[in-house]
C-alpha cells in the first residue's frame, strides 16, 4: 500500500522553519510514499522555500490569526490541511505547539496518534521509549490515519538549499470562539537568566554536592552559583539538575536559587539530547543516567573515584574537586572570549 504522508509544520516568527521542524522533514522523507507538506503560521513563504527541493506538494494556512500558538486556530488549520489531502500518515515535530493541537485533530478525523517517537522506519515502524526511558518498544499500526509526533533531536535537520516553491493556500474560517483565547504578547527571561537551552551543544548538570560542606568544613553556595552560572552563560550551555539538588528546598538546606524542577534530568525529569554532557557533583546512579541516555559524549567531575559515573557510565571521569575544575574552565573561557574580542 502506497502511503500518503502529510507533514504538518509550524513556521517561526520570520516565516521559516526551526530546527525541530526541519528534523521532521527528514523524518517524513524517510518513510517514502507521496509526501505533502502543510505549513501553518503568520508567514510561511520562507518555510515553503526551505522545503522546495523535496518536490512535495505544499499547502499553507497563514495570517495574523495563525501566528501564535493557540489550540483553536492551530487545530482548525491542521484539520483543514488534513481534509484537503486525506493522508494515511501524518508527521509533525513533537514541539509544545504540535503536542497541544494535533491530538485533538487526530480525534476529529478518526485517527490514532503516537507521541515521543524516537525512531521511524519505512513500514512504517515506530520506536518509542517507555517506563521512564528504560524500555524500548517497536510499534506498528494497521489503523489509518496514523499521527506521529517525532521527538526533536532524533533526525538530522533537512538542509537542502532553498528554492522557489509553488504554494497552495488553504482557506480556514476564523470562528468568533477562537478569540476567547487572545495572545497579548510574549515575555522571555533575559539571556543571562535563561538556563534551559534545548539546542545547546553542552548539557551541564549540577548535583547536590555543590551545596554540601567543602574541604574547609563550610558550604559555599554563593561560590557555587557564580561558577555554575559563569560556565552556563559563557558556554551557552543548558543547565540540568539532579533530583536530590532540586529537592533540597523541602529539606531546609541551602539551595541554588536559579535551579528548579524544570531543570531536573533523570528518571523523574527530562531526557534531553545534546552532543556533549558534563555532570558535576553527581553520583551517576541509574535514575540519573536514564536522563543521559541520548547524550552522545558523557563526562563527569567527582572526588569519588568509585562513584557511579566511574562504573561504565561516563566516557571520561575527572577525579577532582568541581569547584577547582570549573574555576579553571571559566578562566579559560574568559581568555578565549577576550582573545576573540581582541581579534576584531
Amino acid at each position: 500500500m502506497l502511503e500518503t504522508v502529510l507533514l504538518i509544520a509550524f513556521s517561526e516568527e520570520d516565516g521559516g522553519l526551526g530546527r525541530a521542524a526541519l528534523e521532521s522533514v527528514t523524518a517524513a522523507l524517510s518513510l517514502g510514499g507521496t509526501l505533502v507538506i502543510g505549513m501553518i503560521g503568520g508567514k510561511t513563504g520562507r518555510a515553503a522555500e526551505q522545503v522546495s527541493e523535496t518536490g512535495a506538494r505544499v499547502l499553507s494556512v497563514c495570517g495574523e490569526a495563525f501566528e501564535h500558538a493557540r489550540y483553536g486556530t492551530d487545530a482548525a488549520a491542521a484539520e483543514a490541511i488534513f481534509r484537503a489531502v486525506n493522508p494515511t500518515l501524518v508527521i509533525a515535530a513533537g514541539t509544545s505547539r504540535a503536542m497541544r493541537s494535533l491530538p485533538g485533530v487526530s480525534l476529529r478525523v478518526g485517527g490514532q496518534i503516537d507521541s515521543h517517537v524516537a525512531g521511524l522506519q519505512p513500514g512504517p515502524v515506530v520506536t518509542r521509549w517507555y517506563y521512564r526511558q528504560r524500555m524500548e518498544a517497536v510499534v506498528e499500526r494497521s489503523h489509518r490515519p496514523w499521527f506521529m509526533l517525532v521527538d526533536p533531536g532524533v533526525f538530522a535537520p533537512y538542509s537542502e538549499a532553498p528554492g522557489a516553491a509553488n504554494v497552495e493556500e488553504c482557506a480556514v474560517e476564523v470562528k468568533p470562539e477562537f478569540s476567547r483565547t487572545a495572545v497579548l504578547g510574549r515575555r522571555a527571561p533575559k539571556s543571562e537568566q535563561q538556563t534551559i537551552r534545548p539546542d545547546a551543544k553542552v548539557l551541564f548538570v549540577a548535583g547536590a554536592g555543590w551545596t554540601k560542606k567543602q574541604r574547609d568544613g563550610a558550604s559555599h553556595t554563593a561560590d557555587a552559583e557564580k561558577l555554575i552560572l559563569g560556565f552556563v552563560n559563557a558556554a551557552q550551555a543548558s543547565l540540568g539538575s539532579s533530583k536530590s539538588l532540586v529537592d533540597l528546598s523541602g529539606e531546609g538546606q541551602d539551595v541554588l536559587p536559579f535551579v528548579s524542577h524544570l531543570n531536573q534530568v533523570g528518571q523523574t525529569g527530562s531526557t534531553p539530547r545534546h552532543p556533549k554532557g558534563l555532570a558535576t557533583c553527581c553520583h551517576g546512579e541509574e535514575p540519573h543516567v536514564v536522563g543521559w541516555r541520548f547524550i552522545r559524549e558523557r563526562r563527569a567531575v567527582n572526588l569519588d573515584a568509585n562513584c557511579g559515573w566511574a562504573r561504565g557510565k561516563a566516557d571520561v571521569l575527572y577525579v577532582a574537586d568541581a569547584f577547582d575544575v570549573m574555576e579553571k574552565v571559566n578562566a579559560l573561557l574568559q581568555e578565549r572570549a577576550a582573545a576573540a574580542a581582541a581579534s576584531y
